[in-house]
């Protein structure tokens, strides 16, 4: 007897040509990807065991770090293989169906919705720009957790006052941490308002090719590290004929701003414009 199966739903297009997910393994490689059409639309799935994505096990999947890293590339390398031949609106993560008579149904529910996204996106592709803080130089004041200098004790120093002062006099070397703390912190300050005017200078020159923009929350020090800050997490979606220029305009954006990092990525399926994105 044969497994009881679900039907895991990766994207939509108007059609698509099945020799396009040849090869490509999805979520279980032991049944293909294939293409399941309703009317002019066309779905993207493939049966999956369902004791695999049944509610518990889908929660126990997506608290693995590593089988979630899995399960979200192999739903990203499809949705790349259909969208590199069609345009395709992309389905969010673990989209599943009880059978091909569902997906149907939901194809010709949201017949008009996916005509309309897929309008939207075919010649277009969604690029992603990050605007990091650049890396603090090397001579930056010491870290705010630097302990001050203690210098020697002379035997004359009373006790409990620090050491080669007069009691109730102020410490030189309290007063230089303190200097360096407020150093810091400024320094600091100075370099996160540089990096936040250029970010949004950079977000301005792209939108200008863009359109359709999204900003995405921007990642955490778990991500980008200690040593430099996100600034900028933005999502465009550009027409495929101006690639060239939006990869000459950031190279530009690189050399004028200095106080910051940037990075282009993409092209990608238009995963944060799939319901419109947000207007330019």
């Amino acid at each position: 007897m044969t497994s009881p199966t679900v039907i895991y739903a990766f994207a939509v297009c108007r059609r698509c040509d099945p020799a396009a997910l040849a090869g490509v393994p999805g979520l279980d490689a032991s049944a293909p990807v294939r293409t399941l059409a309703a009317g002019p639309l066309t779905a993207v799935v493939q049966d999956v065991p369902a004791a695999d994505f049944a509610e518990d096990a889908l929660r126990q999947r997506l608290t693995d770090r590593e089988e979630l890293e899995r399960c979200a590339r192999a739903h990203h390398e499809v949705i790349m293989a259909a969208s590199a031949v069609t345009p395709t609106v992309p389905l969010p993560f673990a989209t599943l169906y009880l059978g091909d008579a569902r997906v149907r149904a939901a194809l010709r529910e949201k017949e008009e919705s996916f005509l309309a996204a897929l309008g939207r996106l075919t010649g277009r592709v969604e690029w992603g720009v990050k605007v990091y803080t650049a890396p603090a130089p090397p001579d930056s004041p010491a870290p705010l957790d630097s302990p001050a200098p203690s210098p020697a004790r002379s035997p004359g120093d009373a006790p409990g006052t620090p050491a080669g002062t007069a009691p109730g006099t102020p410490t030189g070397s309290g007063r230089a941490y303190l200097e360096r703390v407020r150093g810091r912190r400024q320094l600091h300050e100075r370099r996160q308002n540089a990096a936040l005017q250029a970010a949004e200078r950079v977000d301005a020159v792209v939108r200008g090719l863009a359109v359709a923009a999204r900003r995405l929350r921007p990642h955490g020090v778990e991500v980008t590290g200690a040593h430099r800050t996100h600034v900028l997490n933005a999502a465009y979606l550009v027409d495929s004929a101006r690639a060239d220029e939006l990869r000459a305009t950031l190279e530009a954006l690189r050399r004028e701003e200095t106080d910051v990092q940037i990075e282009l990525s993409g092209p990608w399926a238009p995963y944060s414009f799939a319901d419109g994105g947000v207007p330019r």
